[in-house]
């Protein structure tokens, strides 16, 4: 069995390359993502959430990853086309290999359209 930072790595890696489906495999079905502004409560919510979300990614800054037991935390800055600084972070529960708790925090307004100048 991975690690709990190994599964929420992998779920990244994957989800941040376009790949939902794979993401989804480290994700248990009844996992609750607290996303800003809604909680996203079952896997196939938090699948529709992610795949809203993945095709405006064009890269990613990794910053860290801190793993406390079944707990890991991610900071990174996800780049779209309106920004490539934006910061996201995310604290995540594993438990028996897959992930049930993840609390998303990020600046929606820095996800938005770039203002006409």
């Amino acid at each position: 069995m991975s690690t709990p930072l190994e599964t929420v790595l992998a779920y990244h890696r994957s989800w941040t390359s376009g790949d939902v489906e794979t993401a989804m495999t480290h994700v248990a079905d009844a996992a609750v993502c607290h996303a800003p502004g809604e909680d996203l409560v079952g896997k196939d919510a938090y699948r529709e959430f992610l795949a809203g979300f993945a095709p405006n990614l064009t890269g990613l800054t990794h910053l860290a990853s801190l793993a406390d037991g079944n707990r890991v935390a991610l900071f990174y800055h996800p780049h779209t086309a309106a920004t490539s600084t934006a910061p996201a972070a995310e604290l995540f529960t594993v438990r028996d290999g897959l992930i049930v708790e993840d609390v998303l925090a990020f600046d929606r307004l820095s996800f938005g359209p770039p203002e006409l100048a």
